[in-house]
């Protein structure tokens, strides 16, 4: 059951790409929360999937035998609902945050990278998608609140 949940319901096994695939859970759960929640629970409801994630990542890369093991995606999931915070559920909306959590989460910069690096446990596996998230998120408000509205 614990890989199973860590292995996003089973994406996180797709043959390639895992952790793209594994973030598709995630979009899917944001249509659902952000329909269903309050901004404020939206929140707090991330938060909780965030820190369950820790033991949750740490026993799964217990039993995989991996200190981060691709297949496990629940990180992938919380990033990607962190990514849209706040943030108006539009098809662009989540195909923009999808793109740019993504690109954070590969390519991670500075200090994406060095909690990658420094952390090798069910924190470290979670604490680099919460920043991807975060950096994410700050690149699709700035997007969708700054440069589209005052570009019209």
């Amino acid at each position: 059951m614990i890989l199973w949940i860590a292995q996003g319901f089973g994406s996180g096994r797709a043959p390639i790409a895992p952790g793209t695939f594994g973030t598709i859970p995630g979009v899917a759960l944001y249509g659902i929360m952000t329909y269903m929640l309050p901004l404020q629970y939206y929140i707090f409801l991330t938060v909780g999937l965030f820190l369950i994630g820790i033991p949750i990542s740490d026993k799964a890369s217990q039993i995989l035998q991996q200190t981060d093991p691709p297949s496990v995606v629940w990180d992938e999931i919380v990033g990607y609902l962190i990514t849209m915070i706040a943030i108006p559920p539009t098809i662009t909306n989540m195909l923009w945050g999808f793109g740019l959590f993504r690109l954070f989460d590969i390519w991670k910069p500075w200090p994406i990278g060095f909690i990658d690096h420094k952390f090798k446990n069910g924190f470290g596996i979670m604490a680099d998608d919460l920043v991807a998230g975060l950096f994410a998120w700050g690149m699709l408000f700035l997007f969708s609140n700054i440069i589209f509205v005052t570009s019209q």
